[in-house]
């Protein structure tokens, strides 16, 4: 197969009515997709049988990042009016913050913006991608944001600002039940379908489960712009890999025990950190961007949702399945009227 480097290439057709715009009843309620690479086989199981599909001694990797309510409104200091929306992006220092805002033409420096009565900032300066850099009267920004702010859902799934029928079942549902370390701005959602009792099923198989730490930034949802995807950079995100996690995986790898990643964002955390003796351990940060050709030096398996078109996410994918049974994968899926994205069933890969 040739590479598939331009764009156009990661494009497929999605029915509007398959993308999922809202969480399942339960969790483990969604269809799995199980891609055999090997074999160049797909089969479709639900999600609650995945234990079924390790053996003990084998390694399961979470990404523990938590999502901050990150979306919220506000007007200028002069206007009583909130029509204006905000994405909080990452703290840049204590009562700093990096943000995107709506209508951006809006928002200019030395403005001053009131989100409540509590909660003030004026635009100190302007990033190159359209950010705004908003310092508040407050150090304790984020404890503000959770009362004020709504899970920063991706712009596919359509809610009215304030919409009562859903605000509290996305703060629960748009975040995985093992979430711990607050810093996303959207969720590793392969990770939504797990819940307590398939986790611990797991580990009574004798799964090892580990964590790492990503938070979900920009340039997980940046799009590609550029016509060969060889062209496109990566904008940069942090992660965190625990000393224990780094030891338990190089055994696992010495030992040829297979390690499974839940989402692009563990196995982005996983492949960054590894140098030629193994994973070395550390809060560091990365730009890897993972398309075909790319060799995969940690990750054996691979449980991920199903992606954009056109999007880094399904490049990744598509390097570590192969292009041709990924894409194939994909238009089995439509046929077969999988829910897609965010709040949609997942895949397999091993």
């Amino acid at each position: 197969m040739t590479e598939k480097i331009f764009l156009k290439d990661y494009d497929y057709e999605l029915p509007s009515e398959l993308i999922a715009q809202q969480p399942l009843p339960n969790r483990d309620d969604s269809r799995m997709m199980v891609v055999r690479r090997g074999l160049k086989t797909v089969e479709h199981r639900q999600f609650r049988e995945i234990a079924s599909f390790f053996k003990p001694g084998e390694l399961l990797v979470l990404n523990d990042s938590r999502v901050i309510p990150a979306r919220a409104w506000a007007s200028h200091k002069d206007d009583e009016g909130k029509s204006i929306e905000f994405l909080f992006i990452k703290e840049d220092r204590p009562g700093v913050w990096e943000v995107l805002c709506r209508p951006a033409k809006k928002v200019k420096e030395e403005d001053w913006l009131v989100f409540d009565k509590n909660l003030e900032a004026r635009v100190i300066a302007r990033g190159p991608l359209g950010q705004r850099l908003l310092e508040f009267n407050t150090a304790n920004v984020l404890d503000r944001l959770k009362e004020i702010g709504v899970p920063p859902l991706p712009p596919y799934i359509k809610r009215e600002k304030g919409d009562p029928r859903f605000k509290k079942i996305d703060a629960e549902r748009y975040q995985t039940v093992y979430a711990t370390k607050d810093g996303s701005i959207a969720a590793p959602t392969a990770g939504l379908h797990f819940t307590e009792r398939i986790l611990a099923e797991l580990k009574q198989k004798g799964v090892e489960i580990l964590y790492v730490t990503l938070n979900v930034g920009l340039a997980t949802f940046q799009p590609v712009r550029t016509e060969k995807i060889t062209e496109h950079k990566m904008l940069e995100e942090s992660f965190y890999l625990s000393p224990e996690t780094a030891r338990a995986i190089n055994r696992a790898k010495k030992e040829g025990r297979p390690v499974t990643a839940v989402g692009t964002t563990v196995v982005r955390t996983l492949e960054s950190a590894w140098a030629e003796a193994g994973l070395k351990p550390g809060e560091k940060s990365t730009r890897l961007f993972i398309y075909p050709g790319y060799s995969f030096r940690v990750v054996d398996r691979l449980l991920t949702n199903f992606h954009l078109p056109r999007s880094t996410l399904l490049m990744l994918v598509c390097a570590f399945a192969g292009y041709d049974l990924v894409m194939a994968a994909y238009q089995e899926a439509v046929r077969e009227r999988y829910r897609f994205f965010s709040y949609g069933d997942c895949m397999l890969i091993l």
